[in-house]
């Protein structure tokens, strides 16, 4: 299996850290100790794919951000890995006057234009420091990848290039261009590391195409200059795409609105809808001691404690994408199967402590040596294994709280329902007037998934009727003027998405988990399995990869850089299915999609789709963006 792009970036970062030479093989040479100065875009990048331990392992003895107070160091070489901004560059010269380190190697995350390079130069022969810059680099890895098969464009300033800011009513063209060239730039570097000249599919009249033009035209004139193409010898036939290119499909955020508010069911998913999850680490509050505080004293400050979701987790690779209650059973088995292992380990122990010296406890005693020895040994897997099993107990207690709390399961059902148009047994009024039944936000999602999926808009006096029990439920109307508003839009411009007719199982209430020791009360919980079914984004990929007729599809416009001519077509040329494709949204994506993806992948055979969002945003941060869109 060709490399995935979590691990080309990876590589790309550690060749970096390495001096940019390829890491030796033989590791029992030190490493050359030395410092890394990154700005918070660096920082980003970096900390999903290397841990603390693996950079000193390359040799970083510090890593300190570039615009934080440093002391010089002047015996050390220092590699620099930063965006090529005006204010970065000033700081670099400043490094460079003030005689910091002993070298500077210059990693920029995308390309830095030539007169901010002669800055740089100046600075340097004024520092008399010339022969100290020994390397200057452009990395192109300007995107932060978070799972093998899944990146994001930033994370610093994404409100920048967020859903709106490229929906916004009163939006300046040079602003516009300002955004589709910052995603640009992101995905030229995302092809660059990848290793491929893709082809590119979008619809027409909306961001997406504009994001599409300017890629085509990037990557035409990168290949044309071919002194200094990123795509030409030795990076290329590597590739895993020596014969077929990847499809590249970029997508429009307005294609979809419904996923990104729904309420979901798989673990990933949920984690990132009701905790605080970023750049693969999720804040927990931890529960506090059930111990009363004494009176008048003011209550105990939650802790927050972080985790790190890691690819070399095996549990959460296992199971990000499983429903959440088969999650439950699965993290009670990993205890119950580490606690037999304690066990026997406790009882070693208390045989190892016998007296006296009768025939019995020596003969006992040569044969749990054995045992023994294989025990001490598993100690180290032992307690890694116990750390990740407090994590997903943790975790997932967190989510269940928030699932009781506000119904969640009620409201994932009905919206399941929604979308897929099958009959509802209860009406929407009930649940938006029942006071336990989610918060505020919670309502107004189930009401605009509601109002964007339905055929008929209701009438004015159904409106009317729930805007007064949501403000009774004090919910906040703005994002619905939005949704008005867009919705008038899109009917004219096509027919409204299809959301494939899921079906939800509630498969009665827990069998094993609700046996008493068990560490989730899921009382009241419904169990739901999910049926595989298709969000339009996958849809649209499966047209457009299976090279599938359909009138979704049909016109959407063909860009293959590689061409000499620009040739405006939305005739495909080559008439083969791909085997690798690259799903692409503008304006924002979400782990329901991803999962989705995966899924669908799971069900091909030898079919790899990659997804990528500009943004990862889950569905408050969501509604908060359409709010303000429907304030103006």
């Amino acid at each position: 299996m060709a490399a995935s792009i979590r691990e080309k970036q990876t590589a790309a970062l550690k060749r970096m850290l390495n001096f940019n030479a390829p890491p030796l093989k033989n590791t029992a040479s030190e490493p050359v100790w030395k410092v890394l100065i990154y700005d918070r875009f660096g920082q980003d990048i970096i900390s999903p794919l290397l841990s603390v331990k693996e950079l000193r392992d390359m040799g970083i003895t510090l890593h300190l951000l570039l615009h934080s107070d440093r002391d010089p160091i002047p015996d050390v070489p220092a590699v620099y890995f930063v965006m090529p901004t005006e204010e970065n560059v000033d700081r670099i010269c400043q490094d460079l006057r003030n005689q910091l380190y002993e070298s500077y190697c210059l990693n920029f995350i995308s390309a830095i234009s030539r007169s901010k390079l002669e800055d740089i130069a100046s600075a340097a022969l004024t520092a008399n420091a010339v022969n100290q810059v020994t390397k200057v680099f452009d990395q192109y890895l300007n995107f932060i990848t978070l799972e093998d098969d899944m990146f994001i464009l930033c994370n610093q300033n994404k409100e920048h290039i967020s859903y709106h800011a490229i929906n916004k009513p009163d939006i300046m063209d040079t602003d516009m261009e300002g955004i589709m060239d910052t995603i640009v730039d992101s995905l030229f570097c995302f092809f660059v590391t990848l290793g491929a000249v893709p082809i590119i599919r979008c619809p027409r009249g909306n961001a997406a195409e504009m994001v599409a033009v300017k890629l085509d035209k990037k990557l035409r004139e990168n290949l044309r200059d071919a002194r200094n193409s990123l795509f030409t010898g030795d990076t290329m036939g590597t590739g895993q795409f020596s014969f077929q290119r990847p499809l590249f499909v970029l997508a429009d955020r307005n294609l979809d609105l419904a996923t990104p508010l729904h309420h979901t069911w798989t673990y990933q998913a949920l984690i990132h809808d009701v905790l605080d999850f970023h750049l693969n680490r999720v804040s927990v509050d931890e529960s506090q001691g059930s111990e009363a505080s004494p009176a008048g004293a003011r209550p105990k400050k939650k802790n927050k404690k972080s985790y790190d979701l890691t690819a070399a987790d095996r549990f959460w690779q296992k199971h990000k994408g499983s429903p959440f209650p088969e999650v439950a059973e699965a993290v009670q088995e990993e205890l119950d199967t580490y606690r037999a292992q304690e066990d026997e380990v406790k009882h070693l122990k208390s045989i190892m402590g016998l007296e006296g010296e009768d025939d019995g406890a020596i003969s006992m005693l040569s044969d749990n040596t054995a045992k023994l020895t294989s025990a001490v040994s598993s100690l180290p897997e032992l307690l890694e294994k116990k750390r990740l099993i407090d994590l997903h107990t943790n975790v997932a207690t967190a989510v269940l709280d928030h699932i009781k709390s506000r119904k969640l399961d009620v409201y994932f059902e009905y919206e399941e329902k929604l979308m897929s148009k099958s009959t509802l047994d209860k009406s929407l009024l009930d649940i938006i007037s029942d006071p336990d039944a989610g918060t505020a936000e919670d309502k107004m999602r189930l009401f605009l998934i509601y109002y964007i999926t339905s055929q008929q808009p209701p009438s004015e006096a159904d409106l009317e009727q729930y805007k007064k029990a949501m403000v009774d439920a004090s919910c906040d109307l703005s994002s619905l003027n939005y949704i008005k508003q867009w919705k008038a839009f899109t009917k004219m411009a096509a027919t409204p998405a299809n959301y494939g007719s899921t079906g939800v199982k509630p498969m009665g209430l827990f069998s094993r988990v609700m046996n008493t020791g068990s560490q989730f009360v899921m009382e009241g919980v419904k169990n739901l399995v999910l049926k595989q079914h298709n969000l339009p984004v996958t849809r649209i990929l499966d047209n457009l990869m299976e090279m599938k007729s359909n009138p979704e599809t049909d016109d959407y416009r063909y860009f293959d850089p590689k061409m000499l001519r620009g040739s405006e077509s939305s005739i495909p040329r080559n008439k083969n299915p791909f085997q690798e494709a690259i799903v692409f949204v503008v304006g924002g994506g979400n782990y329901i999609e991803y999962q989705n993806l995966v899924d669908y992948t799971k069900a091909k055979q030898g079919k790899r789709v990659l997804y990528g969002c500009s943004e990862l945003f889950n569905a408050a941060q969501f509604i908060k963006q359409l709010s303000q869109l429907g304030q103006k």
